[in-house]
C-alpha cells in the first residue's frame, strides 16, 4: 500500500469512527464526550466547553515554538435524512456506510461528511503531526453548526484570540478555496391549534415525493422545487375545488435543506377521481416551472380512515396563506459575483400535531441588511397569518480578506501539488467563520474542504480521490505558516 492510500485509510478510519457514533445536530453529547476522550487519550490537551466544543491544542514541532498559531476546524453535528420509508433512527441508529472504488456513501441517509470528513481530517492532522512540520496547532469541533451554530456562539473568544490563521474544513469541493460565505438567521413560525371534529364524508392520504431536494445553499440556485410550498398549493387547488377539512401536514427533514416530500391528511367532499384529477393539474403546473432540474416529482393519493380531528377552516387557510406567501428560492443575484446567489429562503420543514403547528425557515444573504429584512418581514407575515415568529439569533456574512496571506499560502501551495490554480470564491451557503471573525477581527480565515455532492440527503457522496490530496494541502501549508 503506498503512503496516499495509508493517509484515505487512516482518515477513513477516524471518520468510520464518527459514524459509528449518532450525532444529529442538537444531540452531540455522546460524540463530543467521545472527541474529549480520544484526544486526551491521545496526548493532547483537550477542553469540552459547556455547550460541548472540544477544543484540543497540540504542541509544535521542535524548533518551530514561535511560529503563528493555526486553528484547524469543523463541527461534530451532522444533518440526519432518510430515504422515505427507510428504517432509521437519527438519535439511535449508526451511519452505516457504502463504499466503491469511487464514493464513499450511506445505505439509505445522509453520509454526514458534512462536516465527519473534515473532522477526521483534524483527527489525522493532530495524530501524525510528526510526520509534517508545523506550528502550534488547535483542534476546534463545534456543536449543532447545522441547525443553529450554537457551538460556533457560545465559543469563548479567548480561544480565537491567540490565533493568526484559522483553517475550517467544511466546504464541499477540494479545488475550491472559500474566502467568504453568507450570513443567515432562523426562524420558526409557531401556532397553537383549536382541533375540531371532521363533517365530512371521505378521508385521503395525499403524498408528494421524487424531488430532489439538497442544501438549501448550495443547491438553491439550481431551482429544485420545494415539496412543503408545492403541496400547500395543491391543498389551494383542492380547496377551490371543493369543501375540504386539513388534518395533517408535514414534510421535510431539516432547516436547511430543500424539502423532497411531503404528506397531508385531508378530509373533504370530493371524490378520489376528482382529488387525483387536481392533483394531476397540480404535477404538471410544477413540472412547468421545475421539470427541467426536478423531474421525478409525483403526487399520490390513498383512501385512508377518518381522522380524529381536522383543523378549523380558519386555521387552514392562514397555515396555507403562510406556505403561500413566504418566500422560498432565490431571492436576488450577486450584482458583482455573476452566477452567485445573493438572497434565498428556504421552507425546510413542517411539524405538525394535534396541538401544535411550526414551519422552519431559513433565510440566507452575503448582505447582514437583508437578513435582519426578512426577520422584519417574518413578524409581519406571522401577525398577519395568526402565528408567533421565533427568530434565533443572525449569523453573520463572512466578507473576503483581500489581504489574506492564508488565502495566498494555501492558493500556491494547491498549485504547486496538481498543476492548476485552485479557484478562489465567496459562497452562499453559510459557514461558522463569520462568527470566528466577528470574535477575532485580526484572524486570517479560509474554508477548504474535500469533494462531496448531494450533502443533506440521502445521495450525499465523498469522493475518495480528493481526501489525499486536500491533508497534503492543509500539511504543506502549515509547513509554509511554520517558517513566518
Amino acid at each position: 500500500m503506498g503512503e496516499n492510500n495509508e493517509i484515505l485509510e487512516a482518515v477513513l478510519a477516524e471518520f468510520g469512527k464518527l459514524a459509528a457514533i449518532p450525532r444529529q445536530s442538537g444531540h452531540e453529547q455522546a460524540v463530543s464526550d467521545f472527541l474529549r476522550d480520544y484526544l486526551s487519550e491521545a496526548g493532547f490537551r483537550v477542553v469540552q466547553d459547556e455547550v460541548g466544543n472540544i477544543i484540543a491544542d497540540a504542541p509544535a514541532t521542535a524548533g518551530l515554538e514561535k511560529a503563528p498559531l493555526t486553528i484547524l476546524q469543523g463541527h461534530m453535528d451532522m444533518v440526519c435524512v432518510a430515504e422515505e420509508g427507510y428504517d432509521y433512527d437519527p438519535q439511535r441508529d449508526a451511519i452505516k456506510l457504502l463504499r466503491d472504488e469511487k464514493y464513499l456513501q450511506a445505505e439509505g441517509t445522509s453520509l454526514g461528511a458534512d462536516d465527519g470528513i473534515g473532522v477526521a481530517e483534524g483527527l489525522y492532522l493532530l495524530k501524525n503531526g510528526d510526520k509534517f512540520p508545523h506550528g502550534p496547532l488547535r483542534l476546534i469541533v463545534t456543536v449543532d453548526e447545522e441547525r443553529g451554530m450554537t457551538g460556533a456562539i457560545h465559543l469563548d473568544k479567548k480561544y480565537l484570540e491567540d490565533a493568526a490563521f484559522l483553517i475550517n474544513c467544511d466546504s464541499e469541493n477540494w479545488d475550491e478555496l472559500t474566502v467568504g460565505s453568507a450570513g443567515n438567521v432562523t426562524i420558526n413560525f409557531e401556532r397553537e391549534l383549536q382541533p375540531v371534529l371532521p363533517t365530512l364524508p371521505h378521508a385521503f392520504h395525499i403524498g408528494l415525493r421524487g424531488l430532489l431536494g439538497g442544501h438549501s445553499g448550495e443547491r438553491i440556485g439550481d431551482g429544485r422545487g420545494n415539496a412543503l410550498r408545492t403541496m400547500a398549493l395543491a391543498l389551494l387547488a383542492l380547496q377551490k375545488k371543493g369543501r375540504t377539512e386539513l388534518a395533517s401536514f408535514i414534510g421535510g427533514k431539516a432547516r436547511n435543506a430543500i424539502p423532497r416530500f411531503a404528506r397531508a391528511v385531508l378530509v373533504t367532499e370530493l371524490s378520489q377521481a376528482d382529488v387525483q384529477a387536481v392533483l394531476e393539474e397540480e404535477l404538471q403546473n410544477f413540472l412547468e416551472d421545475y421539470g427541467g432540474v426536478d423531474p421525478g416529482a409525483e403526487f399520490t393519493v390513498q383512501e385512508t380512515e377518518m381522522p380524529a380531528q381536522v383543523l378549523q377552516g380558519e386555521e387552514t387557510r392562514q397555515l396555507l396563506r403562510l406556505l403561500t406567501l413566504l418566500h422560498t428560492g432565490v431571492y436576488a443575484m450577486s450584482p458583482v459575483n455573476p452566477g452567485l446567489v445573493e438572497t434565498s429562503a428556504n421552507i425546510g420543514m413542517m411539524e405538525m400535531t394535534a396541538r401544535e403547528v411550526r414551519v422552519q425557515f431559513l433565510p440566507r444573504s452575503a448582505i447582514d441588511q437583508k437578513v435582519r429584512e426578512f426577520s422584519l418581514q417574518a413578524e409581519e407575515l406571522a401577525a398577519l397569518t395568526g402565528f408567533k415568529a421565533v427568530i434565533g439569533t443572525p449569523s453573520p456574512g463572512w466578507k473576503e480578506n483581500k489581504d489574506s496571506r492564508l488565502a495566498k499560502i494555501m492558493a500556491e501551495t494547491f498549485a504547486e501539488q496538481n498543476g492548476k490554480p485552485m479557484k478562489v470564491e465567496t459562497i452562499h451557503a453559510g459557514l461558522e467563520c463569520g462568527w470566528h471573525f466577528q470574535k477575532n477581527p485580526r484572524l486570517d480565515i479560509v474554508s477548504i474542504g474535500v469533494t462531496t455532492t448531494d450533502i443533506h440527503s440521502p445521495r450525499e457522496k465523498l469522493e475518495l480521490a480528493t481526501v489525499e490530496p486536500q491533508v497534503r494541502l492543509i500539511m504543506a501549508s502549515l509547513g509554509k505558516i511554520a517558517k513566518l
